[in-house]
This record gives structure tokens, sequence and C-alpha cells, in this order.
């Protein structure tokens, strides 16, 4: 019979091969996509191929890291696709927000984090991620919104429609939950407007189903794997004009507002020993304020 530690082991293992597996797949459909644009200002262009870094902790490299996947190219201006897996043990200060953390610091996380900022207005920019964390408890989180400077409710829609049906095929409940939780959460407080167009924000999903939770955020990166090249095919070859993207740079702003003020994920990197570029991969590589 298997122990304790080891069923532990195994299931970080899987967690932590499926991240990888999916970095992989995301990546394939990218890098297809970049070589089938066919018009637009940028067709001219060469297709953009994914540059791998990896990285260690600094403190301690025996302690983990991760891999970036960085791609400039002629749709997506700047992709990344990176995965991580480290362990340590959180400072006392930051321990007390973690749960299950404060009597133990120690902790493993393993995780994938995506954004996607496009050249053409038109093709909505995209955040996604999925983690799993262990401490003296285990659970795991994520999710994927779409955030885009000229919004398309049938693009919302058809987005909205992919994670529904993830979320409904484990727990009916789970999407008008997931979702009001990411519209609260992808909110910038100080500009009293959302971040975007929505969709699914979800944490702490603990208790004894844990393959029945593992499932659940398989089938949430899969859901992002199948809408989200989608919505990108079906604008990419459209043309815009020197206004269009102008809307796109200035929301870009208020894209990088949140992420350095707000974002949860930016400050678990920090707090654990992240590599910068990583972390700061979210990023938009050209923006402006009004």
């Amino acid at each position: 019979m298997p122990t304790t530690a080891d069923l532990l082991d195994q299931r970080k293992f899987a967690a932590q091969s499926w991240f990888q597996k999916l970095r992989d797949q995301i990546c394939e459909v990218f890098e297809n996509i970049e070589d089938t644009l066919s018009s637009g200002p940028m067709a001219e262009k060469e297709p953009g191929r994914f540059e791998r870094k990896s990285w260690y902790r600094e403190d301690n490299p025996d302690n983990g890291g991760g891999t970036m996947s960085v791609m400039k190219g002629r749709v997506f201006e700047k992709v990344g696709v990176n995965i991580s897996t480290t362990h340590g043990k959180f400072s006392p200060e930051f321990a007390k927000n973690i749960p299950g953390a404060e009597e133990d610091p120690r902790f493993w996380a393993s995780g994938i984090s995506l954004v996607a900022h496009m050249h053409n207005p038109k093709v909505p920019a995209v955040h996604m991620n999925t983690r799993h964390i262990i401490t003296t408890k285990s659970w795991f989180g994520g999710g994927a919104d779409l955030n885009t400077a000229l919004p398309n409710s049938a693009d919302t829609n058809d987005f909205h429609h992919a994670f529904k049906t993830a979320c409904d095929k484990h727990d009916d409940s789970y999407y008008p939950r997931f979702k009001k939780w990411c519209d609260d959460y992808f909110f910038i407080k100080h500009r009293n407007k959302a971040r975007g167009e929505g969709g699914i924000f979800y944490d702490y999903l603990d208790g004894e189903d844990w393959d029945g939770n593992f499932a659940f955020t398989q089938d949430v990166g899969r859901a992002f794997l199948d809408i989200y090249p989608r919505l990108v095919r079906r604008h990419m070859n459209e043309d815009w004009t020197a206004e269009e993207r102008e809307a796109l740079l200035v929301y870009r702003g208020l894209y990088a507002e949140f992420n350095l003020v707000y974002d949860r994920g930016t400050t678990f990197g920090l707090k654990t020993g992240g590599n910068i570029d990583a972390i700061l991969m979210s990023l938009p590589p050209e923006a402006k304020w009004p």
C-alpha cells in the first residue's frame, strides 16, 4: 500500500507533468497560428517562434525553478507561457496570508501562467493560469479571462460559454461562483472599472476529491486551448486603424496597472524567490497612459 508521502509525491508529479504538457500543446498551437497569418499589416513578417529559458530560485537553486517560453511574432506581439515548480519556506510575514502555512511555512507550488498581447487590436488579449499549491493543506486555483481594447460581444459570449461548459461538467454551481469571483478580482479599484470581459477565477479548491479537483483544473486548461485559438483565428487577418491601435495601447496601460498593484500572482512570485522576468512576463511590450 502506498504511504501518505508516496501518494503526495504521485500527485505532485501528476500536476507538474500536466502543466508541462499543457504548455507544450499551447506553444504548438500558437506557433501554427503564426504560420497561418495570410493578410494584414504584419503578414510579410517572419512567423514567430517561442524561445525558452530556464531559471532557478536565486536563494537556493535546489528549491526548484521554471521555464519561460516567450514568443514575439507577427500575430502575437508578445506571449509568454511559463511553467514553474518551486518549494521552500514562506517568510513569517507572508505565511500568515497562505492557508496552512502559518503553523508550518514549508510549501510546494507548481503551475502554468500565460499572457498574450496581440498586434491586432481586434484580437483580444488573454490571461490564463492554473496551479497546485501544497502547505499543510493543498488546493488548486486559476482561471482565464479575456482582455480586449475593442470588446466584441460574440467573442465574449463564446469565451464564457467554453468555460461554463467546462464548469458544468463538474459542478453546476462552479460557473456562476467563479465568474463572479473573476469579475470581483479583476477589477481596477482606483479606476472603478473592470480589467476586461471576465471569465472564471477560482482558488482554494480543496477537499477530499483531489482527483476531481485535478480533473476540473485540467478541463480549464483544455477549454482555454480550444476557445482562445479560435478567437485569434477569427480576427487575426483583419486590418486595423491607427485609432484602434491607439485604443489598444491605452487599454494596456490599465492592464499593467492591475498587474502591478493588485495581482496576487505577482506578489506570490516576488515573495517566494521567483524569477523577476518570469513574474513580470505579463506586462505588455508597449503601452500608453492618457
